[in-house]
């Protein structure tokens, strides 16, 4: 008889940043290899990967599931009491049922960042119960608030715990999670998890705390822990270490038989995966249909977005040509009907907008650039300052109703006080409208055989050495290592003949590519017709302080624009 299948059902991806070294497109060809239906992402404390995993999933044929690992405070999110002994927060899984609970899930992992950071993003049981449709809850690893209580020794007191959080998730969608990678204190809480769940009739479900994908990628997980740690070596011994390698995809088989005196464990993964519905918004964003979700321009009473959009484009072709001959109108005329076609009239609005608060406030604005340059609508209304007629510029570069992508027109602002520019759209549009925008940076060749030979116990010089033999034909550290092997004889000889350097490279190459850390894009923007969060998940960015914090998306400008939001760049010059 075929084993049953199961679901994994908390997983760290590699945006759980230099913590999960599992790059999603393979976690799905694992579990799809094994024949699992179904697959959630739970990073910590953020979204930062669910519609590049659920796409994935989409892609693979298997259901993807969004979720994240919250970390949940002890009392409120807004308390933070540095020098206390009550530990600051506690771990604990959430799952997406439904399109409510993706949308409780945004609210949740957004309120976290913006009102509840403190270490970690931080919610609080106040404000799960407040957003708990459409969630299914898992009680969590070692460090969640019901294990940290049986590992104190307080029972009772874990018992309570998992009675609350029933109460907040309701009785059939809270769950008492069972983990075994061999740890001993996972020995010591599971016995008491299954009285608990037992007293409280709450369901158990087996989980694996993945944070790669398969089991020969520990010691590259074991790397990228140390390259967290800053100055940390392999063989030190105090660190932040997993004391065993299955933290892993394991097969149905390994899981059922890792908990085969509880099958209804591995039996309620598949029950809770065939619950979970499509998210129809992160359908749309994966097949490109999402509708476009610009802020509403406020033209003058009485008059459309396209024909206040047509008044002022024509006041500008007499401005820049005197009176416009029929060559002019006809090229307006033409334009201005694929921007009606295309439902662009308010994007053309709000962008001028921008140029005329700019240039009133006396902030220096760049002449244009790119295709956009190609518009006589762009150059009437003063967007650019070039003129495409006398230069021959085509406009269907820059918008083509073949082609159905969103204008893109670049600004340029003195960066000096690109803020105020900024500024300006939260005020009109709504601060919860507006947000940077996140990006992130990845471990590139050159930089993973520096950190590889560091963590690996060697001096920076051998690391050194290995880099300069990076050819120069190719990008520096941006350069594949593959490439960088192929290109370079005398690389390639290294890694052929040196012990030492083979290890270093495979580990540089185990890494390469993940992501290591989340920063603001230099110049993206986005402004919505509604609060972001209906939209996407939020939060501060690094260098926020209490008297001026930034928001930015956890979602990255390509995401952003598949979401039908508006995108825009305003780029700072000197």
């Amino acid at each position: 008889m075929a084993t049953k299948s199961f679901v994994h059902l908390h997983t760290h991806s590699e945006f759980s940043l230099l913590d999960g070294a599992s790059r999603i497109d393979a976690m799905f060809e694992s579990a799809a290899r094994m024949g699992m239906p179904a697959l959630a992402v739970t990073d910590h404390g953020t979204m930062f990967g669910a519609l590049d995993f659920y796409r994935a999933g989409v892609k693979a044929g298997v259901k993807p599931i969004i979720g994240v690992e919250a970390y949940v405070a002890p009392g409120s999110r807004f308390d933070r009491n540095p020098g206390e002994s009550e530990e600051k927060y506690r771990h604990l899984t959430i799952l997406a049922r439904n399109e409510q609970g993706y949308r409780n899930l945004l609210k949740l992992v957004t309120a976290a960042h913006l009102e509840g950071f403190y270490t970690r993003p931080r919610i609080d049981k106040e404000l799960l119960a407040e957003h708990r449709e459409g969630l299914i809850g898992l009680s969590g690893c070692l460090a969640s608030e019901v294990c940290r209580q049986i590992l104190a020794g307080q029972e009772r007191k874990a018992l309570e715990a998992a009675a609350r959080f029933r109460d907040i998730f309701g009785p059939d969608a809270f769950y008492i999670e069972l983990q075994d990678h061999g740890l001993e204190d996972q020995h010591r809480v599971n016995p008491v998890l299954l009285r608990i769940a037992r007293d409280l009739g709450i369901p158990l479900v087996a989980t694996n705390d993945t944070h790669y994908t398969h089991k020969e990628d520990a010691r590259a997980h074991d790397v990228l822990l140390c390259i967290q740690q800053h100055g940390k070596v392999l063989a030190d011994t105090n660190r932040l270490r997993f004391d065993t390698e299955e933290f892993f995809v394991k097969s149905a088989e390994q899981m059922r038989h890792l908990f085969r005196d509880v099958p209804e464990a591995c039996d309620a993964t598949l029950e809770i995966a065939g619950s979970v519905e499509p998210i129809p918004d992160l359908d749309a964003a994966v097949e490109h249909r999402s509708p476009l979700r610009f802020p509403r321009f406020p033209a003058p009473e009485g008059r459309s977005l396209e024909a206040h959009l047509r008044d002022l484009v024509l006041d500008g072709a007499r401005r820049r040509y005197g009176e416009p001959t029929p060559e002019v109108l006809d090229r307006v005329e033409h334009e201005l009907s694929i921007i009606a076609s295309m439902g662009f009239a308010g994007y053309f609005l709000i962008v001028w907008d921008l140029i005329r608060f700019a240039r009133e406030r006396g902030i220096r604005v760049g002449p244009g650039r790119g295709s956009a340059a190609g518009s006589v609508v762009s150059y009437c209304l003063g967007i650019t300052d070039i003129d495409p007629l006398r230069y021959g510029l085509i406009f269907e570069r820059f918008l083509n109703p073949e082609r159905k992508q969103m204008p893109d027109i670049d600004m340029d602002f003195d960066e000096r006080r690109r803020d105020e520019v900024i500024r300006y759209v939260a005020q009109k549009y709504g601060s919860d409208h507006v947000a940077q925008i996140v990006t992130f940076q990845t471990i590139k060749g050159k930089q993973g055989i520096r950190d590889s030979a560091r963590v690996l116990g060697y001096p920076a010089s051998v690391g050194d050495r290995l880099c300069k033999m990076y050819p120069a034909a190719v990008l520096g550290r941006d350069a594949p290592i593959d490439k960088a092997l192929k290109d370079s004889t005398e690389l390639r000889e290294a890694y052929e003949k040196e012990p030492e350097a083979r290890e270093i490279i495979d580990s540089a190459r185990a890494l390469e590519g993940l992501r290591r850390e989340d920063s603001v894009h230099a110049a993206g923007v986005v402004i919505g017709d509604a609060p972001l969060v209906n939209y996407l998940p939020l939060k501060l960015s690094k260098d926020s302080r209490d008297d001026s914090k930034r928001i930015v998306t956890q979602f990255d400008m390509h995401h952003v624009e598949e979401l039908g939001l508006l995108k825009m760049d305003f780029l700072g010059l000197r």
